[in-house]
């Protein structure tokens, strides 16, 4: 190869990266990714995987949480959860994982635009998901399937935070106590 070829032998990969930064400025308009920093509220999440939640409430866990809840049960659960999601015929609507030290915080973010955008959407989930729960071999168990809700499985299993997010400008959190 002469030397004339070896100088721009390179020229496509260059291009490559250089469109590749140019798309990435271009989703982001401009801004550099979001970085986990913590908030006013101690909320380092906030803003990373969701914006500020425009709604909070306080639920009381109708149980305390099982003696052998822990970190790993909680990944464990939210594990069997996601296996679930991609063993489906067809692709996930939502994200489903824990956050925190001890996996205590549960973060639930719509995969699709105009999904979990309001409100009434976010609840119709967490309602699916009660029903999701009511069928489990754990409240089958302890005869509970018509009473608990899916907050109640997610205390019992020592979760203290739920939040739900359109992934883009709706958010709302739930304190289990």
């Amino acid at each position: 190869m002469s030397n004339a070829g070896r100088r721009w032998a390179g020229l496509p990969w260059l291009a490559l990266v250089v469109l590749s930064l140019v798309a990435c400025q271009a989703t982001n308009n401009g801004k550099p990714p979001p970085q986990a920093t913590e908030t006013a509220t101690g909320d380092h999440h906030e803003g990373y995987y969701y914006p500020a939640p425009g709604s909070r409430e306080i639920y009381q866990v109708r149980a305390a949480a099982l003696n052998k809840s822990g970190r790993q049960m909680r990944v464990g659960f939210i594990t069997a959860l996601g296996r679930q999601q991609v063993e489906r015929p067809y692709a996930p609507r939502y994200a489903i994982f824990a956050k925190g030290d001890e996996a205590e915080k549960m973060i639930i973010v719509s995969l699709e635009r105009d999904y979990l955008h309001t409100l009434y959407q976010a609840r119709g989930l967490l309602a699916q998901l009660t029903a999701i729960a009511r069928a489990s071999p754990l409240f089958q168990q302890i005869g509970v399937q018509d009473y608990f809700t899916f907050f109640d499985l997610a205390g019992l299993l020592g979760f203290r935070r739920i939040t739900i997010s359109d992934g883009d400008t709706f958010a709302h959190q739930i304190s289990l106590q």
